[in-house]
């Protein structure tokens, strides 16, 4: 294949970012930085895919502003944004460059963490991705035992409580019940496998907590309908906000599932959504609503960059157009909205539309048990919290006050 020259692919790339919403001055600036970065590698006599890390870029930066005399601390401001831009355009266009940011290293775990991870997946059905603090927390507490000289074998209940008071001075009250539980279930895990001579989870005790201190996570129905109103569904992100919110308050998704919806999850002929479960990892089939279904088709046909490689529906509209990701994504923009709409609730998070639509279904005339299986719930316990708080239905059960 022959190799492409530096200015035609500085067109290819310019295209791209105007079609990104970069400025003309914007692309202008960064072209400058590009080419300054490409002559200080032929200098150099060097290869510039392979020297797009941020590391490198900056240890580039340094040099140009040796040269220029100019502040360090300004080029490296420049230089990344321009070369990491440059870098993700590059990447949408199939050519192979490195991670900008070497990825970090997954933690080291002491073999008999590993096992309770391990444990804990297999055979009490914990998601994968649940585990990561249980180790941390684990950890910790294996590194305050070494640090008075003791191993988990030989643990005292005097220990645990050390423990314990030493992460309240640290950590919020429910971090630390959070903490308790997860050191409970480690410590039945080593008795279990004939590691401790006592069963010392009995011991771990954990302050107590108010299970409803914190404000409702659901918002009136029609609070929800203002908030998908305020969208701009004329803009390209508004139209994707759209669908997703949309998708969110008429399924009851959470984050995770929204965000892990991917384009092969739509049978459009049969109309049926296939949703997969990020805790369980189980899966189930929903309707598609004309509603949503429109919403989604209008979002892909109209306003998803072309150049996305992911294969999730809900992709970021900056290069290199990878999928969202992180409960953040979705609290952002509903913040965002409820602002526009004049909307000021006792609480907002990635999981209020989830919980808006449990409640709603309640109210409407769903039975728990119905309402715990479109949710994916395991227990029934999990359901009782949307129960609580559908005040309509509640009030059939009030009993008359005796005169």
């Amino acid at each position: 294949m022959a190799k492409i020259s530096l200015d035609a692919r500085c067109v290819e790339v310019a295209r791209l970012w105007r079609a990104g919403g970069r400025r003309p001055g914007t692309v202008g600036v960064y072209l400058n930085w590009v080419r300054r970065f490409h002559e200080d590698c032929a200098l150099r006599e060097v290869t510039t895919e392979g020297l797009l890390t941020r590391d490198l870029v900056d240890a580039f930066a340094d040099r140009y502003a040796h040269a220029r005399r100019c502040r360090p601390a300004l080029a490296r401001v420049g230089a990344r944004n321009a070369l990491r831009a440059w870098s993700c355009a590059l990447k949408t266009l199939g050519v192979s460059v490195p991670s900008w940011i070497e990825p970090k290293k997954p933690m080291a775990l002491a073999p008999v963490v590993r096992e309770f991870i391990e444990y804990r997946v297999h055979h009490r059905g914990v998601a994968r991705s649940t585990p990561r603090g249980d180790a941390r927390y684990v950890s910790t507490f294996l590194a305050f035992l070494r640090a008075r000289g003791r191993h988990a074998g030989i643990a005292r209940v005097a220990d645990i409580d050390d423990f314990v008071l030493t992460c309240a001075k640290r950590w919020t009250v429910k971090t630390v019940a959070g903490m308790c539980s997860v050191l409970r279930a480690f410590l039945r895990f080593r008795f279990a496998s004939g590691r401790l001579r006592q069963d010392l989870a009995a011991a771990v005790v954990s302050p107590r907590t108010r299970s409803h201190d914190r404000p409702p996570r659901a918002m009136a129905w029609k609070d929800v309908q203002r908030l998908l109103q305020a969208i701009d569904v004329h803009a390209s992100l508004g139209r994707r906000d759209y669908a997703m919110l949309l998708a969110m308050a008429t399924y009851g998704m959470g984050a995770g599932e929204v965000l892990g919806l991917r384009i092969d999850d739509i049978d459009w002929e049969a109309r049926v959504l296939h949703v997969r479960r990020p805790k369980t990892g189980g899966s189930m089939r929903l309707p598609l609503l004309d509603g949503v279904g429109s919403a989604i088709a209008a979002y892909l046909r109209h306003c998803r960059p072309r150049h996305a490689a992911a294969r999730e529906v809900f992709v970021s509209h900056c290069m290199p157009f990878q999928r969202l990701t992180g409960a953040s994504a979705i609290r952002h923009r509903l913040v965002k909205y409820a602002a526009a709409a004049d909307l000021s609730p006792a609480f907002i998070g990635s999981h209020v539309l989830r919980h808006s639509h449990a409640c709603r279904q309640i109210e409407l005339g769903a039975t728990p048990k119905v309402v715990s299986d479109i949710l994916g719930h395991r227990r029934p316990s999990s359901t009782s919290a949307y129960v609580r708080v559908a005040t309509e239905r509640l009030r059939a059960l009030a009993l008359p006050v005796p005169r």
